[in-house]
């Protein structure tokens, strides 16, 4: 067995694992912008664009997390943050390192990854799909 073997045999669980650790800081996003923790001031309810980023980061954060509607939440997730980079950051300067906006194009292919990828291993999806599998027509 060499080594790319090996490693494909473990792509599903390294997978999962990244998709739990975008869930997790996509939901810190979130929970910071919603509710005022990890240092940041929370943004007042209803504040455009600001205030529903957080809804979107903490939702489909949380979602993208437990591995649960991944890919739905994925593409919205990007999407969110293809609007703000391209909104909030890109008008000063055309590189992310000029105009502060690594974090959500980092975000925003990250998450596209996912919708193309799945969820990996460690997925509470995963659960339900084994249920499901043998009937006619289920699509996972």
């Amino acid at each position: 067995m060499d080594v790319t073997d090996r490693l494909d045999r473990h792509q599903p669980l390294v997978l999962g694992l990244f998709r739990i650790v975008i869930g997790l800081l996509f939901t810190s996003e979130g929970a910071a912008t919603l509710f005022g923790v990890l240092d940041r001031d929370a943004t007042p309810a209803g504040d455009w664009p600001f205030w529903y980023a957080g809804v979107i980061e903490l939702v489909c954060g949380v979602l993208v997390l437990l591995g649960v509607l991944t890919r739905a939440a994925a593409f919205l997730s990007s999407g969110a943050m293809a609007f703000a980079y391209f909104t909030e950051h890109q008008p000063d300067g055309l590189f992310p390192l000029q105009n502060g906006g690594l974090s959500p194009a980092l975000f925003c292919w990250g998450f596209l990854l996912l919708v193309f990828f799945g969820p990996g291993a460690l997925a509470l999806s995963n659960l339900f799909r084994r249920d499901t599998a043998a009937a006619p027509g289920t699509r996972g």
